[in-house]
């Protein structure tokens, strides 16, 4: 566990050289989710490059898809694809590594992004998954803005209609979006209460940035029978730096150089403390 919360700021890194040199990305919401997804794709889910054509593999969907640079990060650590590769060619004009995520790349099951489309579609995964008498899972990370979207919950509806034990949402609860709190723009109030009404089994992870907390959630909602689980995991937007932590506008944007070194001197700093 030590080594994968070691590796996450290593990621992180390998994401802001990605923004860099690309010269765009959607930063905030990246270092918010990506211990998220180093949880699942190192300890919480069935996926390999050798598995990526097995039937039976796990499937993720990154709805929040903005935050692809994350996905690709993770992927690339995986070995999916070279990460060296991913940075030179991120966001320039002919790349496959474009600014959401691309499923001519292998490992990624959906292209996404246009918000509220990730749950509704991991519901049909999962239930095609219960009709062919499958054993795969399905997971999904949104984001806590993502939720002011309707197709979220008529996807929440059905999930729980078909008792689909085989689906994990995950909701990246950082509580920023690109116009500001989201409290502000559309509150969620108590969001656990608001999913167990749909019918959910829910998970709250105090820390969402803590891999151990992560890790305990994923393994619970794998023990859950008849309904689908959320994990809303309680994160902070830029999680790694005090130059972005909780500051919607890091929402998108390019480290300056003097910001970039603070940021990088940061994760070097969190890294070694652990």
């Amino acid at each position: 566990m030590e080594n994968l919360k070691a590796l996450s700021y290593d990621l992180r890194k390998n994401v802001v050289d990605m923004i860099v040199e690309g010269k765009g990305g959607h930063i905030g919401g990246d270092m918010s989710v990506i211990d998220a997804l180093v949880a699942l794709y190192f300890k919480g889910m069935n996926i390999s490059p050798e598995k990526q054509d097995d039937e039976n593999r796990d499937r993720f969907v990154m709805s929040k898809g903005h935050c692809v640079e994350a996905l690709y990060a993770v992927l690339a650590a995986k070995g999916f694809f070279p990460i060296e590769e991913v940075i030179e060619k991120f966001s320039k004009f002919g790349s496959q590594y474009i600014g959401h995520p691309n499923n001519k790349l292998p490992g990624i099951e959906m292209n996404s992004g246009s918000l509220g489309h990730g749950l509704p579609v991991s519901v049909g995964m999962a239930l095609a998954g219960k009709m062919d008498n499958m054993d795969y899972r399905v997971y999904t990370v949104m984001g806590d803005g993502e939720l002011a979207e309707g197709s979220v919950w008529e996807g929440a509806m059905a999930a729980s209609h078909y008792k689909l034990d085989n689906l994990c949402a995950t909701v990246d609860r950082n509580r920023l979006q690109i116009s500001g709190n989201t409290e502000d723009v559309m509150a969620h109030d108590d969001l656990h209460e608001r999913f167990r009404s749909f019918g959910w089994h829910v998970i709250d992870v105090k820390d969402g940035n803590d891999i151990n907390q992560l890790v305990a959630a994923y393994e619970e909602a794998k023990t859950v029978k008849g309904k689908p689980s959320v994990v809303i995991a309680n994160t902070v937007k830029g999680c790694g730096s005090t130059v972005m932590e909780d500051k919607a506008g890091w929402h998108h944007k390019v480290p300056t150089a003097e910001e970039y070194e603070q940021i990088i001197s940061d994760f070097a700093k969190r890294k070694g403390a652990l």
